[in-house]
């Protein structure tokens, strides 16, 4: 699988990166061996570069990625995890937003022994929007700080954060000491507003993971997630791109992840699954080119609800009422 630079990060990122999200139960049940498989399928295929958070099922999807990875070479996988975000174990709730010193350092401590390394290529500071922002100056200050004190110690390579606000993201790029950015949800059939951060990425050398290209859920051609905020109305517009793709003889899922990996300004697209079956699917489909004509017709579907800002707040709240 071709490779590229991801900005000045010194990474040599696969053009198809695994998010393990999924391993973890993020969207349904997970096959634990089945991960297992679909982890070692990436390998197999050329995708080098692996992201997880203790957040993804309280703990689960970093511990089935340690297992799937124990006994690989560490030098065949770039490897990140994300701090201040926590989930409970075994579901759904109000999650722990903690972005101290003292806990960003014992979460990554406790990531170290779930995933069996000492170093990380990558550390993001997670979801710190979340809880009506907020955390978000508390992470962006304290949280920031201590990530950059554990570059300089040597524990991780690089400065992340992995949020979904564009107006963070124009915020960070513009004032911040950030080596990447895990931009999640704004370059997709539906949202293409992380070609906004593309200059200020170049110029800095700041290296953009563009992650969620079937956006978390909308674009798979199956129901989006329970916590996924978009209201039924919503939900009738990508169910009609859809319709709309199996008429042309394909599916949405195709196009979804054709249109993301497939522009060369964004390193690497993050993709997440639990089958081997759809790590190979998703690989061929990359190579594969799109018909420019279906997505044209597939965004005027999807133009009522195109780079819409969606209330992520209110989906947890959903979940909690």
């Amino acid at each position: 699988m071709k490779s590229n630079p991801l900005g000045k990060t010194g990474l040599n990122v696969s053009r198809l990166s695994f998010g393990a999200s999924a391993l973890g139960g993020v969207y349904g049940p997970a096959d634990e061996a089945e991960g297992i498989r679909a982890v070692h399928t990436a390998l197999d295929l050329g995708i080098n570069y692996f992201d997880v958070a203790p957040a993804y099922g309280g703990t689960a999807a970093e511990a089935v990625l340690g297992k799937a990875l124990k006994g690989i070479r560490r030098d065949r996988y770039y490897l990140s995890t994300k701090v201040g975000k926590y989930t409970q174990p075994g579901g759904y709730g109000e999650d722990t937003l903690d972005y101290s010193r003292a806990r960003l350092r014992a979460s990554l401590n406790e990531s170290t022994e779930r995933l069996g390394t000492d170093y990380f290529d990558i550390i993001h500071l997670h979801d710190f929007e979340y809880q009506h922002r907020r955390h978000t100056e508390w992470a962006l200050t304290e949280g920031l700080e201590a990530l950059l004190e554990l570059k300089r110690e040597g524990r991780i390579g690089n400065v992340s954060c992995g949020i979904y606000p564009m107006d963070l993201w124009h915020r960070i790029f513009e004032t911040l000491p950030v080596d990447a950015a895990l931009v999640h949800n704004h370059y997709a059939l539906n949202d293409t507003r992380a070609l906004e951060l593309l200059p200020l990425a170049k110029l800095k050398g700041i290296g953009i993971i563009n992650a969620s290209p079937f956006a978390s859920g909308l674009l798979s051609g199956r129901e989006a997630p329970i916590w996924h905020p978009a209201t039924a109305s919503e939900r009738e517009f990508f169910r009609l791109a859809a319709a709309l793709c199996e008429q042309r003889g394909t599916s949405i899922s195709k196009l979804a992840l054709q249109f993301s990996s497939q522009n060369p300004d964004f390193p690497t697209t993050l993709f997440s699954s639990t089958r081997a079956e759809s790590v190979r699917r998703n690989v061929a489909w990359c190579e594969e080119p799109y018909d420019p004509a279906l997505l044209a017709e597939v965004q005027r579907v999807l133009a009522p609800v195109m780079n819409k800002q969606w209330d992520y707040d209110a989906g947890v709240d959903r979940l909690k009422s």
